[in-house]
């Protein structure tokens, strides 16, 4: 088979002086397209910012004879977001992928957690990827093509104590892709979510010491590589992926319990088995599919 090639492509990765945004820089550059390498450059906490992260991963690209340029542009403004944007367009021409990658971290028991703690994390995960890809979106647009990548997590998927205001921004990306794969379907616009598990600042604490080298943040770069690709037809769709497993996590509805006529508290206390259970689910591509299968059930 033919090497994936990203040759005339230009791609944004935020959050990439570090781990995995780092990596899906080098990867896509080593590949052939020109990245627009953005990072401020702050804490894990998200304080301060510094040029050099972002600037190290430029220098590591042009130094193995790829194109690049750095961004320390704050995602979660919207003039920040528009600047990474103008960015591509000012230096390669345009913009064909966006993988929104930037995230803070500020874990705290829900009983500890102030409204600040829980604002400042959906501030760069979820609307930090919702305003660089609308900052991107009517460009991708009017070529008609385009690719975005967002990286929800675990902990959305599935909860994480200590982790509110993080698993809230994690599963709000799965919706976002969701929404925008429908409204870019049309333009030839995929978007794509990855949960990944791997060893970087955000997790170094989480895992022993043995997991390093196994959850490489090189074990994850090829899904996102492969989801920015031209070939890829899937949309949508979200993909755990770590140490070099690769698993779709779908939402999907089971066939639950109906009662035509009314419905009591009894009825649900009575029938709560069925209800809860799995099979045969309901794999929905769409709203529309999904609120088919309840008309269907009352008529």
């Amino acid at each position: 088979m033919a090497e994936l090639r990203f040759d005339g492509r230009v791609a944004i990765v935020t959050g990439a002086g570090q781990g995995l945004g780092r990596q899906h820089a080098l990867e896509l550059a080593a590949r052939g397209a020109k990245v627009v390498v953005n990072d401020l450059g702050g804490s894990l906490h998200g304080s301060g910012s510094s040029a050099g992260p972002a600037a190290a991963v430029v220098e590591e690209i042009k130094k193995n004879g790829g194109e690049a340029v750095a961004s320390t542009d704050n995602v979660a403004t919207p003039e920040g977001a528009e600047a990474i944007v103008r960015t591509a367009l000012d230096v390669f021409g345009k913009v064909d992928i966006v993988v929104n990658n930037a995230g803070i971290l500020r874990d705290k028991s829900f009983k500890n957690m102030v409204p600040e703690e829980f604002d400042q994390v959906l501030a760069v995960h979820l609307r930090g990827s919702f305003l660089v890809t609308h900052a991107a979106w009517p460009h991708l647009r009017e070529q008609a093509y385009g690719r975005v990548v967002m990286t929800t997590s675990p902990a959305g998927l599935f909860g994480n104590f200590g982790q509110a205001n993080y698993s809230s921004a994690k599963m709000g990306l799965v919706g976002l892709t969701k929404t925008l794969a429908a409204e870019g379907a049309k333009y030839n616009i995929k978007v794509n979510a990855i949960a990944p598990i791997a060893w970087t600042r955000m997790t170094e604490e989480l895992f022993p010491p043995e997991y390093k080298e196994k959850l490489s943040v090189e074990l994850v770069t090829p899904v996102v590589a492969w989801l920015a690709h031209e070939t890829n037809a899937s949309t949508g769709e979200t993909y755990s992926v770590g140490g070099g497993r690769v698993a779709r996590v779908f939402v999907a509805e089971g066939p639950g319990f109906t009662k035509q006529g009314g419905l009591s508290v009894e009825d649900v206390r009575d029938n709560w088995q069925q209800i809860n259970e799995v099979e045969p689910y309901l794999l929905a591509k769409d709203i529309g599919e999904q609120t088919m299968a309840v008309f269907n059930a009352i008529n």
